[in-house]
Formats: C-alpha cells, structure tokens, sequence
C-alpha cells in the first residue's frame, strides 16, 4: 500500500502548518540532488524520486483546499468513483446531468473508475536552492547570484511538443483518457484495472511529428541567475520564497515556485538564540576583584563595558541592541556576556608573595561564596 503524504514527510494527520514546513525542509536537505551529483545513478535516481514525492507530498499538505479533499476524499482531486458500495460517494453536490451520473453508476459497477483529465493544467515543481551565509553575512545582509537550472516552456512549440504548424493527435487507444481498462479473471469473478496508457504514456494524445528542440517533451532545461538579496538578521532554517519562478507548468499550468534555504555557517564567539546573542568573555583578575572598564566585542564593533568590583566568574551583563536585527523591523535583540575571571599563572616569586600577603589580609567576610560552602559542608 502506497504511503499517505502524512507518513511520507513523517507528521501526524493533524500537524500544523509550521510542523509541515519543518519536516519538509528536513528530508529536503537529505534528499535534495545536488547532493547525489557524484553518487552512482541508481542511488541518484532514488534520491531523485523521493525529493518528487516529498516536495508533492508538502504541495498538497501546505495548500488548504488540496488538504482537505485529501483528507476527506484520499485524493487532493477530490471524490475518486471506485467500484463497490462506496463508489457512489459524491452525491449530487456538483448537480452533475442525470446523464453524467447515471454513466458513473454504471462505471463503478464494471470496476472502473473516474480519473482527472490528463490535458488539465499542471502546477510545475518548486525548485529548492541553498544560500550558505557567514555570520557576519547574517547580521548585515547580503547580495548572492544563486546559478540553478530550470525547465521552461518550449519556445518553439509553445509547449505541445509537436513540430510547428503540426498538432497532436488524440490517442485512439484511450481515446483522450489516459488510461486503459484492463479486464482479468478472478476467484470474485471478473475485475477491472485501471493502467495508463501504453500509447500516449497517460498524456491522452500522441504527437506524431515532435519539436526538434524540445524532443517533444514541451519543455526546455534552462540555466538561470536567480539574484537573491538576503536581508539583514536572517537567521539558519529560514527560506525566501519567490513566487512562479520554478519549474514551468504542465499543459499550460502556473509555474512552480523557487525555495531559498538559508545556511548560516556558526561563529567561534558569538551564538545566536532568536534575535539574541551570547558570548563568553575571559577578564583580568585584577578587574574582576576592582572593577573597571573592558572592550566587549559585538558585531557592531568593540564596546566599553564597565566591570563592577568584585565581579564573579559566571556573572552575566546584559548589552542591550548589541544582538541580531528582527526581519522586516528597525529593532534589535541583545548581546548576553558571561564572564569568566581569568587566574593568572606562571607567577614570579616577588608576585606570589604579594598575593600570599593579599590573602592573609582577606577577612571571611570578602570571600562570601567559600564561607558559605563550607558552612553547607559542616552541616
């Protein structure tokens, strides 16, 4: 039995749209051919196969009214007329002609079943792309020539796929269906199976005299130059969308979509959470213990930060707009520094008797965190 679109991209029948989103990106990462260029064809063409199937899998899911005829009806096309009881299922909703309906009757009962127009227009698929960004890419923004291929209407035929001045003709096997019934015998007496036609390969017609440049395929692969302006703050998982710049329809269909998957490469100091940033930063000891004024990195430049006295190591000073910018806002988040006091080694003689000294000196009341260590430890 062939997976649900649900359990190919591995959600729940009830999942939301972000849920959807998040699990398509994911097995499209895995699954997408870029990644498959050096492996052997057999691997590659499964590859291939699986981004068509999760990419129509999230096409259906992500489009509310394909959804819910799928869930209702098994099929983003709506009522399948199937043989048995339950062909009969679409009631009278549509007013079909009483002709229609009785032809339908008539057509589950032989075993047979009603399928979409294969000459209806087509949507064309998206086309996912990769945009890798540096961090600093990220917090300023950036301009990227993404190179992709895509197929294009044929200009020559217009996308018939026949030779100019020529037209196809229609399948005289299927008669424009499809699809052929084939009748076999069975111990539940005789079924009928529905297969695509042989002849036409499901098209419903069959061009006798083909495009040269096309090779009767309708359609041309194109190398393009997708200029991509990535704003400032964008952040790792997020994808820009450009409408109807995918792969060109079928049968005079719109055209697919184009996805840009953003990339950010991660930072030695700097991590991001939201539109916040974190950092570690190593202190003096000395000013740590008497305060004074340090230069905290930011992706804006080096900023003065005052250490109060008797900082500790795991404190945290908050820097406020020194973080990433909000998409589409003129606002920032925060940059979060923690601290940590540096101890001082490889001491010559003179300095550690100078702090032998300085310890002595030191009341329990200066040192709060280790009296009260070890009063908990007396306990």
């Amino acid at each position: 039995m062939a997976k649900s679109y649900y359990e190919i991209l591995g959600v729940s029948k009830d999942a939301k749209d972000d849920e959807i989103k998040s699990a398509y990106r994911k097995l499209a990462k895995q699954y997408h051919p870029d990644l498959y260029t050096n492996k052997p064809e057999a691997e590659r063409k499964a590859a291939e196969e699986k981004f068509k199937e999760i990419n129509h899998a999230y096409q259906v899911l992500t489009d509310p009214q394909k959804r819910a005829a799928y869930d209702q009806y098994g099929s983003e096309d709506g009522p399948q007329f199937t043989g048995g009881q339950g062909g009969f299922s679409s009631g009278f909703g549509g007013f079909e002609g009483f002709g229609d309906i009785f032809n339908n009757i008539f057509t589950n009962f032989g075993g047979g079943g009603r399928r979409s127009n294969p000459n209806a227009p087509r949507r064309g698929d998206d086309i996912i792309l990769r945009a890798t960004l540096t961090f600093f890419e990220s917090v300023r923004g950036v301009h990227k020539d993404l190179n992709y291929k895509r197929r294009e209407t044929c200009p020559t035929c217009g996308g018939s796929g026949a030779k100019k001045g020529s037209v196809a003709k229609v399948c005289t096997r299927c008669n424009g269906s499809g699809i052929v019934r084939v009748k076999q015998n069975s111990i539940f007496g005789q079924v009928v199976t529905e297969t695509t036609c042989p002849e036409c390969k499901g098209k419903g017609k069959i061009v006798t005299d083909i495009c040269k440049d096309c090779q009767g395929q309708g359609s041309v692969i194109k190398a393009r130059v997708l200029s991509c302006d990535v704003e400032a703050g964008m952040s790792d998982g997020r994808v820009m969308i450009y409408r109807g710049q995918g792969n060109c329809g079928i049968n005079g269909g719109p055209s697919g979509d184009i996805q840009v998957e953003i990339t950010v490469k991660p930072h030695q100091l700097f991590v991001r959470r939201e539109n916040d940033l974190y950092i570690e930063m190593p202190i003096d000891f000395s000013i740590a213990t008497l305060g004074g004024e340090v230069d905290v990195p930011t992706p804006y430049g080096p900023y003065k930060q005052k250490i109060p006295e008797g900082t500790q190591t795991g404190s945290v000073i908050k820097i406020r707009g020194k973080g990433m910018k909000y998409i589409r806002k003129e606002a920032y988040g925060d940059l979060y520094v923690t601290v940590k006091v540096v101890t001082p080694t490889r001491l010559t003689a003179a300095q550690k008797k100078s702090l032998t000294t300085f310890a002595q000196s030191l009341s329990s009341g200066q040192q709060d965190a280790i009296r009260k260590f070890y009063d908990s430890a007396k306990e």
